[in-house]
């Protein structure tokens, strides 16, 4: 059994050199609540640690005075006995129904406990009034087997994370466990990618640091359709910071989560990456011979969706390298990025248990001046669904020094997929098949290139309209025939080329779109090939 199919959490390994997330995939379990004490839990009276003065310039204070001290890792005791805490073991460690707290009463919380892949706890605090007060620990909020191993180390337990419910107490919409990583279940109730607060050295050589929510203050939403408010302490070797999620969540539409963060380094970064987002992408009809599967695809995410500061609409579909490759997209103040799953058919994945068709797209629009840098995406090979093998993320041009500040404000959208933008034509396929012609001897240093677009832009033209196709092909490949046609029965534009590889090089980058007139009809198609992966056998 695949086991995202299971009620509980699993980390999610993340493809690389010294890399590894603590990503979490979350199916909902029926539970019921209790701060603002529904009927069935009138009685229980958490136990709560005493008032502190809390506000978010308070928590980033707190923030800056631990960048200005070294990094002090938590504690672990008896590391060896939370390794017993393994998938089947935690996922049969159960939050207690009537234990639930009501954040207010649009924000049911529940808790997780610590385990193999989470070992160090976070407090988890409530906020009213401008003070906060700690959750205080006690076994008594989850239910577990006799023989379970969390019962030798209750006596040092502690919350992993927290998860808020639906007001029926029936289904989740957000998670938080592991590093900094949080994800929702977007329109269709479907958990997939993830994000997280920061990201640190991805897809280097070196090890990748990943920063961790040390305490969180959950707080009853203050404006309008607002859930919760989500306050966090970060902490790392390198940087210390202050994060404030306003978060939303609106039944069928998705969410949308409101973040302000402000970093504090006690080092230099090498990489830094505001606004990361994880996913996972092993094959689509771009790559159907990257595996021996009997699903037609198999992917989280199929592209990277960008708006420039100038106004130009990007679609890099995704790819399962043979390396790893970290591409740059270099942008002033971008007005968004995200990675989306465009392709909603079910028939093109036939998944009737984790329903990929359903995955959320994750949408990031800045705020305010983040200035130069680029839109980073590193891509991970990966021979399995299990596994986590696409980041992406903002790298800032002016990389912090030891002693420095940066803030940072984004928003960031759960849904179907990113927000509308011109109308401009978008990509609903990107094919690659054997070059040459049918019925002749086909080259084998050559594959056929085709991309599909819909949208209003192109809908009722014909071939006497004057549609081109701009190609223009980097070092290491040769264009050959592109042209692009209607597509018979349908409102949608093909266009079709082919590349010849040159066998000196490794990687060739393409770049396409459609014109009428010198102007563009579609978004801005770019891909990258690794040849290696289209040589035949």
């Amino acid at each position: 059994m695949n086991f995202r199919l299971t009620p509980s959490l699993m980390p999610r390994p993340l493809l690389g050199a010294a890399l590894f997330t603590a990503a979490l995939f979350t199916a909902a379990l029926s539970t019921l609540s209790p701060f603002t004490t529904p009927a069935h839990a009138q009685d229980f009276k958490p136990e709560l640690g005493e008032a502190q003065p809390f506000s978010f310039d308070i928590l980033a204070e707190k923030a800056e005075k631990m960048a200005a001290e070294p990094f002090k890792p938590y504690p672990v005791k008896n590391p060896e006995l939370f390794d017993k805490i393994d998938y089947d073991a935690h996922w049969k460690i159960v939050f207690r129904k009537d234990h639930t707290v009501d954040v207010g009463p649009e924000a049911p919380v529940q808790f997780f406990h610590q385990g193999k892949y989470f070992k160090e706890p976070v407090t988890i605090n409530l906020v009213k009034d401008g003070e906060s007060r700690e959750v205080l620990y006690t076994p008594d909020y989850f239910d577990m087997p006799e023989d379970s191993p969390a019962k030798a180390v209750e006596d040092q337990a502690g919350f992993a994370g927290f998860r808020v419910m639906r007001p029926d107490i029936k289904t989740d919409w957000i998670s938080f466990l592991g590093a900094s990583y949080f994800r929702t279940d977007g329109p269709d109730r479907q958990y997939g990618l993830s994000a997280r607060a920061l990201a640190l050295n991805t897809g280097m050589s070196e090890p990748e640091e990943f920063p961790r929510f040390t305490s969180f203050y959950l707080q009853q939403g203050e404006m309008p359709g607002e859930n919760i408010v989500i306050y966090a302490l970060l902490d790392s070797p390198s940087v210390a910071g202050a994060y404030r999620i306003e978060a939303e969540n609106e039944d069928g539409k998705g969410q949308v989560l409101n973040i302000k963060s402000r970093l504090f380094f006690r080092d230099s970064v090498e990489r830094l990456g505001i606004a990361p987002l994880t996913s996972m992408y092993w094959y689509s009809e771009k790559h159907r011979n990257a595996a021996f599967d009997w699903r037609p695809e198999v992917h989280d995410s199929d592209g990277l969706q960008i708006l420039t500061g100038s106004g130009e609409q990007i679609w890099r579909p995704l790819n399962n390298p043979n390396r790893v490759v970290t591409s740059s997209f270099y942008d002033e103040n971008p007005r968004g990025f995200g990675l989306i799953q465009r392709d909603r058919k079910f028939d093109h994945y036939q998944d009737d248990g984790v329903f990929y068709n359903k995955r959320p797209s994750a949408w990031i629009e800045p705020e305010g001046d983040w200035g130069k840098g680029a839109v980073q995406l590193v891509e991970l090979p990966t021979d399995d669904e299990i596994y986590d093998n696409i980041v992406a993320y903002w790298m800032p041009e002016d990389l912090p020094e030891a002693g420095d500040e940066r803030d940072f404000s984004y928003r960031l959208y759960w849904a179907e997929t990113a927000p509308e933008t011109a109308a401009l034509a978008h990509t609903t396929a990107s094919r690659v098949g054997r070059g040459g012609v049918p019925g002749q001897p086909r080259p084998s240093d050559q594959v056929k290139v085709v991309v599909d677009f819909s949208g209003s832009a192109v809908k009722g033209l014909t071939t006497d309209d004057g549609v081109k196709p701009e190609v223009s092909v980097g070092n290491g490949a040769e264009l050959i025939n592109a042209y692009a046609m209607p597509i018979v029965g349908t409102d949608d534009w093909r266009l079709s080329f082919d590349l010849k590889f040159d066998d000196t090089i490794d990687t060739s980058e393409v770049r396409a779109y459609l014109v009428k007139d010198g102007a563009p009809l579609t978004e801005t198609w770019l891909s990258q090939f690794h040849h290696q992966q289209y040589e035949e056998e």
